[in-house]
């Protein structure tokens, strides 16, 4: 079983910064990817961000593109999601995914595992 423990998640002010980790422990996931999805009160789960493990190619929702930042740690089997220029949009809980499939990365199906998620509040 494969688990993801995410972190870093909190409150800040409009226009600040905050990163999140996900840590990835337990048997070997198969899959080409991982990415962050995001999730508002009353909303669909929606994607964010998503790197592909081999070569680090990246991907963003258009909402986050040039402001979100997404890398990851090969050795540490940790992916991160660095989030700047924040706005109250950006309010939700964020979830870490496992296991993506390349190609379909946008759609929670593509993925095998799920962390708990974490909190993510921007104050206006």
């Amino acid at each position: 079983q494969v688990q993801l423990a995410e972190s870093g998640g909190g409150l800040v002010q409009a226009g600040g910064s905050l990163g999140l980790s996900c840590a990835a422990s337990g048997r070997t996931f198969n899959g080409d990817a991982m990415g962050w999805f995001r999730q508002a009160p009353g909303l669909e789960r929606e994607f964010v961000a998503a790197i592909s493990w081999r070569f680090g190619n990246r991907y963003y929702a258009d909402s986050v593109k040039d402001r979100f930042t997404i890398s990851r740690d090969i050795a540490k089997n940790t992916v991160y999601l660095q989030m700047n220029s924040l706005k109250p949009e950006d309010t939700a809980i964020y979830y870490c995914a496992a296991g993506g499939r390349l190609g379909r990365l946008g759609f929670t199906s593509a993925y095998e595992h799920w962390g708990q998620g974490t909190q993510v509040t921007v104050s206006s």
